[in-house]
């Protein structure tokens, strides 16, 4: 990844801090799941960051696709159930780290710039994530 900022994906202007890009919105008085957020919602991830993600991603697909070749060869029920468990606490496991970094990074500092929008919309969240 180079340090150029990639075109946003649904506008095709070029990427910027969201504190730039988002419109200053008076939240008090409108419910938050009707505010609608900015088109670019985008998170600048390092390198290293990104390529952990990525592997991960790709690890868990490997398994999908072990769980797919376990079903067309009839493997045995109680076999494939332990694999798709495998899966889920594979997919658990990304969620984690996704979350942690999101909160250390996303919602820390828009915390630290004086708004709570993003500790907001991970209080939200959380239930969704909670099921």
């Amino acid at each position: 990844m180079d340090n150029e900022k990639k075109p946003c994906c649904c506008c095709g202007t070029p990427a910027q801090p969201e504190a730039a890009t988002a419109p200053a919105i008076d939240t008090s008085a409108v419910p938050t799941e009707s505010v609608t957020p900015s088109c670019c919602r985008h998170k600048d991830r390092s390198p290293e960051e990104y390529k952990a993600l990525v592997n991960r991603l790709s690890r868990i697909e490997g398994q999908v696709r072990g769980v797919r070749g376990m079903l067309e060869k009839d493997a045995y029920c109680v076999d494939i159930l332990v694999q798709v468990a495998a899966v889920n606490s594979a997919l658990n496991s990304f969620s984690k780290e996704l979350l942690a970094q999101h909160i250390s990074t996303c919602v820390a500092d828009d915390l630290r710039a004086g708004s709570e929008a993003k500790l907001d919309e991970l209080v939200n969240l959380l239930p969704k994530l909670m099921k």
